[in-house]
């Protein structure tokens, strides 16, 4: 059974939403990873979203490149983060999501990643730029360890590869709510609802909102109809401005989203 998909099931079973934020390991040194991650669980968050640096962030909008270029001038990389995730790993209690590209993956050796990054608590790994038809890489060793693979759906993906995304997707279904790179939104798409109704109706894996969720309101409404919400540039630069209090707020309005 997944662990990821469990913990947020227990969230949404009790009227809640799931909450998920998107931290950049070594922004800042990796000395500042455990008293975040420490944090942001006590806080009540579902899961935490780790993003591993990259030089080619296909997916990332500026706020989250500029943090990659921060960790990758620390000589943050995604081996020094399983290492550092590993040594307070007894003291994780949420599930934790990796967030990387496929190279430093096959660098490290799926193997290795896949036995080191179950050890060190990273139950999901959402892999942006590897294709649904190459995920025979990495699959079957993630699974024999436990570990999840998210996949994204976007916003231009047909009916059919839809369908065969959800299908395959592992712990919950990453919902793409804009067309483009990560980055805070002030609108979004009127017909997000229906898209979001059509990739439920494919699987009982849930579904959470991604990409431009900035405010408390924003992930209020995206609760009304999606299992929860991923929030990445705004967490990004609350932890930059070590803003706690905005980061307490988004946290919280998971927890009265309208039903």
């Amino acid at each position: 059974m997944s662990l990821l998909k469990d913990a947020i099931l227990s969230v949404t079973s009790q009227g809640d939403k799931a909450f998920i934020p998107y931290i950049m390991a070594g922004d800042g040194g990796l000395e500042k990873l455990k008293p975040t991650i420490l944090k942001l669980q006590q806080l009540g968050v579902t899961a935490i979203e780790v993003g591993i640096p990259f030089t080619d962030p296909v997916a990332d909008g500026p706020t989250i490149e500029r943090a990659g270029e921060r960790a990758l001038a620390n000589g943050t990389t995604l081996r020094k983060v399983v290492e550092t995730l590993n040594s307070f790993a007894d003291e994780i209690t949420v599930p934790l999501v990796a967030m990387t590209y496929l190279n430093p993956i096959l660098a490290y050796g799926v193997e290795s990643f896949s036995a080191e990054a179950k050890a060190a608590g990273i139950r999901g790994v959402i892999v942006p730029d590897m294709p649904l038809e190459e995920r025979e890489i990495i699959h079957p060793t993630l699974s024999d360890a436990g570990i999840d693979l998210v996949q994204l759906v976007s916003l231009t993906s047909t009916p059919e590869r839809m369908e065969r995304l959800t299908k395959a997707s592992e712990g919950f279904i990453y919902a793409v709510t804009v067309n483009g790179i990560t980055g805070a939104r002030s609108s979004f798409a009127n017909e997000l609802e229906e898209h979001f109704k059509k990739i439920q109706s494919y699987t009982d894996t849930p579904v959470l909102a991604g990409f431009g969720i900035s405010t408390p309101d924003q992930v209020k409404n995206f609760g009304a109809f999606c299992s929860g919400v991923i929030v990445g540039s705004k967490i990004v630069d609350s932890l930059v401005n070590e803003d706690w209090t905005t980061i307490e707020e988004l946290v919280a309005a998971a927890k009265t989203a309208v039903v």
